[in-house]
């Protein structure tokens, strides 16, 4: 029995059915590279979901922490303040859009970070009310599960959820959603579901994680702005996936040229380190009654430190720059793959930056979603030496996060095996349809 094996057995022992795992047991990381406990070799497009922007431990970071290590790991903020927390709030104040005054505060979790722009939001409002849209994720908490817009697994057999949140459509040009057609939902649910004063706030991802990196149209976040702006709603940006340079921009909103009043974030804030943040206007981030918000870990010292050296990187080694060149580089690969005879099944191309993903359809005529495609070319990836990860509300995209710290040579030897393993897999099931 390989060690990987042995891990697999212990783990279905020992460890919850409802935590899903893959079948890779991490022994060491660098940057984009991985090695099981067997030693195999992987390339990592998966950055622990968009955690690892600059890389598995990016000696920047790790010295980081190693430094903050010495002088104390823990006191809680609420206890004993530190000064890396004020600092890296003043960061953020800074680098989120927007021309006004900001505030931040700091916690541990993406979900943690939505659940607290949420009670800012109605604080601030009075009101309860919680637009979010079709195909999100923000997280697994109650409010989390309830923002969803994904039953599967994220809802499915957990009950109730929180009372007056609705869903709008998220515009997809692929799936025949123009930005026109969900703006008319929007409107009509304003006249026969709920009445816009009672909206607290609107939260939406600028390209939607597990919904299947969807990109928000400029115009539709634009005219988002102007909705919450006309009916006194706070607009939520959750960056938690989409930020820290993974687009092409610090945070993807940038791209539509508005600005959100409240800002979360996580994932890759910290270099792989939990950190999470909600950064916005002050005077609704101040909304909150003293010790309403907060937690025993939020801001942890270590965390706080390695965030300070990712934002370092970020400009040091112009990240941004980066994550375009990775995404033009994949996005014209997977373009032209998806261009040629046999490749039909590859339906759809999208991303911004280095947030690319490609959906698998039984056919182009009806874009009838092809899960079972999708899982074997994950698996065949996998069995190759590449790490990928599946995604959308039908389970039919592949989404791609390289560290945006990957050399070029890494990036085109993990399309190689890409291509490679969408074509074993696109023939191994024609094969057996035959």
């Amino acid at each position: 029995m390989s060690v990987s094996q042995n891990l697999k057995t212990r783990r279905e022992a020992a460890i919850a059915k409802g935590v899903a795992t893959r079948g890779i047991y991490a022994a060491r990381a660098e940057n984009a590279e991985l090695w099981d406990a067997d030693g195999k070799r992987f390339i990592d497009f998966a950055a622990g979901i968009a955690v690892n922007n600059t890389g598995h431990r990016h000696p920047k970071v790790m010295a980081a922490v190693a430094k903050q290590a010495e002088d104390f790991t823990h006191t809680c903020f609420h206890v004993a303040p530190y000064e890396s927390y004020i600092a890296l709030a003043e960061r953020l104040n800074g680098a989120t859009p927007g021309d006004f005054e900001k505030k931040t505060m700091l916690v541990t979790t993406g979900a943690e970070a939505v659940e607290n722009a949420v009670k800012m939001a109605r604080a601030y409002t009075g009101r309860s009310g919680v637009i979010a849209f079709s195909g999100a994720f923000h997280g697994r908490t109650l409010m989390g599960m309830a923002l969803c817009g994904k039953v599967n697994p994220y809802k499915k057999a957990f009950g109730a959820m929180p009372p007056e949140v609705l869903h709008a459509p998220f515009p997809n040009e692929f799936h025949g959603v123009t930005v026109e057609q969900s703006l008319a939902v929007l409107d009509n649910m304003f006249k026969s579901s709920i009445d816009p004063e009672r909206v607290a706030a609107m939260i939406i991802e600028p390209v939607q994680g597990e919904g299947g990196f969807n990109v928000a149209q400029p115009e539709f976040l634009q005219a988002l702005r102007k909705i919450c702006d006309d009916y006194g709603i706070i607009l939520i940006a959750d960056e938690v996936q989409a930020g820290i340079a993974r687009t092409g921009k610090l945070f993807a909103f940038e791209h539509a040229g508005v600005a959100a009043d409240l800002v979360t974030m996580a994932k890759g804030l910290a270099g792989g380190f939990p950190l999470s943040a909600v950064t916005g206007r002050a005077e609704i981030v101040d909304a909150a009654p003293v010790g309403g918000i907060g937690g025993t870990y939020a801001g942890n010292p270590l965390a706080v430190a390695a965030a300070n050296a990712v934002f370092d990187v970020i400009e040091e080694e112009d990240l941004c720059a980066k994550a375009t060149e990775i995404g033009d580089a994949i996005k014209a690969r997977l373009t032209e793959m998806a261009a040629r005879q046999g490749n039909e099944a590859i339906g759809d191309v999208r991303g911004l930056g280095a947030m690319v993903a490609f959906e698998m359809v039984t056919d182009r005529a009806t874009n009838n979603p092809d899960a079972a495609l999708t899982q074997a070319i994950v698996a065949e990836a996998e069995a190759r030496g590449l790490i990928i990860l599946p995604c959308g509300t039908r389970g039919n995209a592949v989404r791609l996060l390289p560290p945006l710290t990957t050399p070029m040579a890494q990036v085109e030897e993990a399309l190689d095996i890409l291509e490679a393993s969408i074509e074993a897999a696109i023939n191994t099931t024609a094969q057996a349809a035959e």
